[in-house]
């Protein structure tokens, strides 16, 4: 007798994902690879976090663009639940999809529209999705929502985003993204533009609903701060690339890139914030064409190799991968 063991595929996986972007002109302008060659899995395990860290302009948000099918690749491979997404066409396959990964943007005054009740919003994105067939259904699935991130739904609904706190209507936002009970859930800069006491509030609302809910998250952020005490996993991106990939703890704590030191250079104490700034600039576009090392321009350990061959990914064992030529 044969046993067949089936093997479950990852919940998210890329392969070799790449982003390009023309800027300058048609004929005189540059090809930017904001995503290069990204290779990330999440397995169907316990749920996790994992936050992607860098500076601004490392590619933390196209990535997360491309992640939701906001926008497509120029190539690779973006698998859900072992599916490649990017080949998704059907409109019934599209909507099953978002109703699985959903988004939480960074300023969630930009997501609601100012003329009417959040409850109008929260109603026509039940509907939309299909995960309710009337009002009436709708009505309990966002009551349900509403409550499970600490808001009274006979309050909520018949307000207009400007009657509410910046740290209320991004929770509004998480409800709106939990009325279709996803899988996972990304969420770009979620906190960035609250205060540091409704920052945390809003961290630990993650954390309570990875836990109760069984739901997966990505967190984008250059706030290392809460990326330590969020996450499970950190991917540090720069310049469109993986540079280090581990446990929170262990990324954060014993850094193995050097521009991973740099930034934990940049915060001192990872219980302050960072600004999400490098201390150089100005050498953006040569290290995105950089024919070596991207980082090469910066790092303290640069030899003749580095600025002549790209580093390929060095798996270290225990979920540890580093991009340097150190390892």
């Amino acid at each position: 007798m044969v046993i067949v063991m089936s093997i479950e595929p990852p919940l998210l996986e890329t392969i070799n994902l790449t982003k390009v972007f023309k800027i300058g002109g048609i004929f005189k302008g540059a090809n930017i690879r904001a995503v290069d060659n990204v290779n990330l899995s999440i397995k169907h395990n316990e749920p996790i976090i994992l936050s992607i860290v860098g500076e601004s302009g490392c590619g933390k948000t196209t990535l997360a663009k491309l992640l939701l099918k906001i926008i497509q690749p120029t190539s690779g491979i973006i698998r859900f639940e072992g599916e490649d997404i990017t080949k998704i066409r059907k409109k019934s396959k599209i909507l099953e999809f978002k109703r699985k990964v959903q988004p939480i943007f960074q300023n969630p005054f930009e997501s609601f529209n100012p003329l009417h009740t959040v409850g109008r919003y929260l109603y026509a994105s039940a509907l939309r999705l299909k995960v309710a067939k009337s009002r009436e259904d709708a009505e309990k699935i966002i009551h349900e929502s509403l409550i499970s991130v600490g808001l009274n739904p006979d309050v909520t609904l018949n307000k207009r985003p400007f009657e509410f706190s910046g740290g209320e209507l991004q929770r509004v936002s998480i409800a709106r993204a939990l009325i279709s009970k996803p899988r996972l859930i990304i969420a770009d800069e979620p906190v960035s533009m609250l205060d540091a006491s409704i920052r945390m509030s809003i961290i630990n609302l993650f954390l309570r609903l990875k836990k109760e809910l069984n739901t997966y998250f990505i967190y984008i952020t250059h706030d290392l701060a809460t990326a330590y005490y969020i996450s499970d996993f950190v991917a540090v991106m720069f310049r469109g690339s993986i540079v280090e990939y581990g446990s929170a703890h262990d990324v954060l704590s014993d850094p193995l890139h050097p521009y991973t030191e740099i930034l934990l250079n940049s915060a001192p104490d990872v219980s302050k914030k960072w600004t999400g700034k490098m201390l150089l600039s100005g050498l953006e576009y040569k290290e995105f064409e950089s024919a070596g090392c991207k980082f090469w321009y910066r790092c303290p350990y640069t030899t003749d190799k580095c600025k002549l061959t790209r580093p390929e990914i060095r798996n270290l064992g225990n979920n540890r991968t580093v991009l340097c030529f150190r390892y």
